[in-house]
């Protein structure tokens, strides 16, 4: 799985993310099992170059043959064309930019890759950042389920700020939210009505949720916050039961209205001193 975190303030938004991929197949019954589980993917990606838009996934880490980073280049190379996916640079929204990915992405790839799997991988994305001529960043998310799309749909109003973490979410709920993402199981167990369960985990949230985030904090402090819930969920995949499926380093995006999509913290299988002329 992975770890995917979109944080939004008033001066922008932060992504952030591990950098484990977990590769599926199916068996002869046609069940999907994981082929492997890798360490250097990547899950961050600027979606045309000079303009402050972004995405992030988790989920599958590739479609066919094609990693999703791959798919993600890709894609940024035909808002460029003369097609239907290309967009003014001058005049576009992050919904438009985010319905395109959809079609790409769902439509044209993930549907005819996986329309004859028995079970289809779960996948997802974040497509953020300013729209032309906005003074606030959005967030649109796309789900895809059991091998149904929902979405593009937008995360927050604008004028909103927050914190959205996909793909395992137990560290982050523990932290941020008081409790376990299993409080509803064991509240079942021991014989709570559901909407009981229900009442219960609302006031859960009211009461327990920690206010890390505020409207006017610096970007930096927003940096610093998702760098800590990624390596506390990192450690805590590590040391918890089972294969741990978030790793590998971390990658951290932030996103201004004025310096637009700028690289925190990265990877490069290759060093930049040698390739001076090189571009992802």
């Amino acid at each position: 799985m992975t770890i995917a975190i979109s944080l939004k303030v008033n001066d922008g938004i932060v992504l952030a993310s591990d950098s484990a991929s977990t590769i599926m197949g199916r068996d002869e019954g046609g069940n999907l099992f994981v082929i492997n589980i890798y360490e250097k993917a990547n899950k961050i990606f600027n979606l045309k170059k000079g303009l402050p838009i972004g995405a992030i996934s988790w989920g599958a880490g590739s479609i066919g043959q094609a990693s999703i980073s791959t798919l993600a280049k890709d894609f940024r190379a035909l808002l460029d064309n003369s097609g239907k996916y290309k967009i003014d640079p001058d005049k576009y929204t992050v919904e438009e930019i985010a319905q395109k990915f959809k079609d790409f992405i769902y439509t044209e790839n993930y549907v005819k890759e996986f329309k004859d799997w028995k079970e289809k991988p779960t996948l997802g994305f974040m497509i953020v950042g300013y729209s032309s001529n906005q003074p606030m960043a959005e967030e649109w998310k796309i789900d895809i389920r059991a091998g149904e799309c929902d979405g593009p749909y937008n995360i927050r109003k604008q004028n909103q700020i927050g914190i959205t973490w996909n793909g395992e979410p137990e560290a982050i709920n523990r932290i941020f939210l008081g409790y376990s993402s299993h409080l509803g199981k064991v509240l079942e167990s021991v014989g709570l009505e559901p909407k009981k369960i229900k009442e219960t985990l609302k006031i859960a949230k009211e009461q327990l949720t920690v206010p890390m985030v505020t409207a006017a904090m610096p970007i930096q402090d927003s940096i610093d916050l998702v760098s800590f819930l990624v390596e506390s969920t990192i450690n805590f995949s590590k040391f918890a039961p089972g294969a741990a499926t978030v790793g590998g380093p971390m990658e951290i995006v932030a996103i201004t209205k004025y310096e637009g999509f700028r690289w925190v913290q990265r990877k490069h299988y290759f060093k930049s001193k040698l390739n001076p002329s090189n571009e992802d």
